[in-house]
């Protein structure tokens, strides 16, 4: 940590060779989250995004449960300064939050896009390894903008329509796949729901009776549908880009099926269309409620583990940690009239003192 960080820290933390040492917190003109830590910088984005959410919900009778426990989301979050190992470089991370919770909450779904991919980046080892040639394709289906009244009804039909997909003989070969539901907003205030799929197949999809062409795809979906025109399918291969200076061609793959499944496990609904049209926003929070937008299948089935959202969890979400730190916790707390965190000293948590821990471990 440079001399800056040093001043401007306020808290207790034990440094190499000298012991646990102690600096003041004086407010000042470079105590914002960002001011420690620019990577952190997405924080004061979506926190705003989340108060701007919540205020439509306030305005809502049926809804002020949801705004009051968003205001409450990320209220104040607590770091703690970690040191790489194989660099030594030391940075903030993560280490305590309170996460609302709400499906809608813009804070909550980027944190849960997060914690879903860092769950999927975990687990692809194992799936290389019993997978090694498997390969990957991204898959988008449509159906036509419905209105927004309507869009329970039409999520029922998608679902019903994935589940004909799936039991194909075409789909047969899939190793297994990942599908989310996203939903936009139309010009003409309608709403367009639609699939992201990430599906890993064998190598021998692409050769012979197995390969399913664009226009096959087409035709699945509308005949799964039930529709009577052809709906847009967009179907493409995840492949690797040249490999940058010094990244290996494993490497080069590695980084297209990162940017696949972060297409795949993105928001479900963008904040800007939340907050374009109030009653938009509001009628699309009935039309899915209770409704599931995250599906897996095969062998990837228990790979994201849905159903398992803790705060530890969302906490957690940006990935394991290299790097262990001495249990001080630097607090941020959020300034809505700032649209900013600030640091919040009277919230930090000072180290245990190393005779401490001896004495509880004797």
């Amino acid at each position: 940590m440079d001399s800056l960080q040093l001043s401007i820290a306020g808290h207790c933390r034990t440094m190499p060779g000298s012991g646990t040492t102690c600096t003041e917190y004086t407010p000042s003109s470079h105590d914002a989250l960002t001011d420690y830590s620019p990577k952190d910088a997405p924080w004061d984005v979506h926190r705003g995004q989340a108060d701007d959410v919540g205020g439509i919900y306030s305005a809502a009778v049926d809804f002020e449960r949801y705004a009051a426990r968003m205001a409450l989301c990320g209220g104040v979050l607590r770091f703690g300064w970690v040191t790489t190992p194989e660099t030594g470089e030391t940075a903030l991370r993560l280490r305590h939050a309170t996460f609302c919770r709400v499906r809608h909450c813009p804070v909550c779904q980027w944190r849960r896009s997060l914690m879903w991919q860092a769950r999927f980046y975990q687990a692809l080892p194992g799936i290389v390894e019993a997978h090694p040639k498997a390969r990957w394709l991204f898959l988008t289906l449509t159906v036509r903008n419905c209105a927004i009244g309507e869009l329970g009804d039409t999520l029922t039909v998608m679902n019903d329509a994935w589940q004909r997909l799936i039991k194909r003989q075409d789909f047969a070969p899939v190793l297994g796949w990942v599908r989310t539901t996203e939903v936009t907003r139309g010009k003409d205030g309608s709403a367009h729901p639609h699939f992201h799929a990430l599906v890993m197949v064998p190598p021998s999809w692409f050769k012979g009776q197995n390969y399913v062409k664009h226009d096959r795809w087409v035709e699945l979906w509308r005949d799964c549908l039930r529709a009577d025109y052809a709906p847009v399918v967009d179907v493409r291969a995840v492949k690797a880009r040249a490999p940058e200076a010094a990244q290996t061609a494993s490497e080069a793959q590695a980084s297209a099926l990162q940017r696949a499944v972060a297409e795949t496990l993105k928001y479900s609904v963008k904040p800007g269309d939340m907050t374009a049209d109030e009653g938009w926003f509001l009628e699309l929070t009935r039309q899915t409620h209770k409704r599931r937008f995250v599906a897996t299948g095969g062998v990837l089935k228990d790979v994201l583990r849905v159903d398992q959202e803790t705060n530890e969890d969302m906490v957690r979400a940006d990935g394991p940690a290299k790097g262990e730190d001495d249990g001080s916790r630097l607090a941020f707390n959020w300034r809505e009239g700032e649209r900013r965190y600030r640091r919040a000293p009277k919230a930090d948590i000072a180290p245990q003192s190393p005779n401490v821990n001896q004495k509880a471990g004797g």
